[in-house]
């Protein structure tokens, strides 16, 4: 048997070997983001949309306006101000992130994109 085959009991499913092969966990995350790019027209948009999933490359997001494929967009989760201290961070900073695919499921757009630099 080579190093890929599978063996598993008579009546139990050996895993797929083409199991999703992800570098970086994905975790099923409802955050609020601003979507801000530039449309279809070239006109500058900015929308209010919310992660579906997250992980350190990229995010699985529902958007109301259609983007395009390959095209940067820059993410912005907004932070309510809780404390004027300097012990709690302000927000975080916009993240560049690129359309990598985008599918169209009922009012809104389910889109996947792949940020340009890791989070973390």
């Amino acid at each position: 048997m080579s190093g890929k085959e599978h063996s598993a009991p008579h009546g139990v499913a050996a895993p797929a070997i083409d199991q999703e092969r992800r570098r970086f966990q994905r975790i099923h995350l409802q955050v609020p983001l601003f979507v801000r790019g530039k449309d279809e027209q070239k006109e500058q948009f900015m929308e209010l949309a919310k992660t579906l999933d997250i992980s350190a490359l990229g995010a699985f997001i529902a958007c109301p306006r259609a983007l395009m494929i390959n095209e940067i967009v820059t993410l912005t989760i907004p932070s309510p101000s809780i404390t004027s201290s300097a012990l709690v961070p302000v927000g975080m900073p916009p993240i560049q992130a690129r359309v990598k695919r985008q599918q169209h499921a009922g009012d809104v757009y389910l889109v996947g994109v792949e940020f340009l630099k890791p989070l973390g």
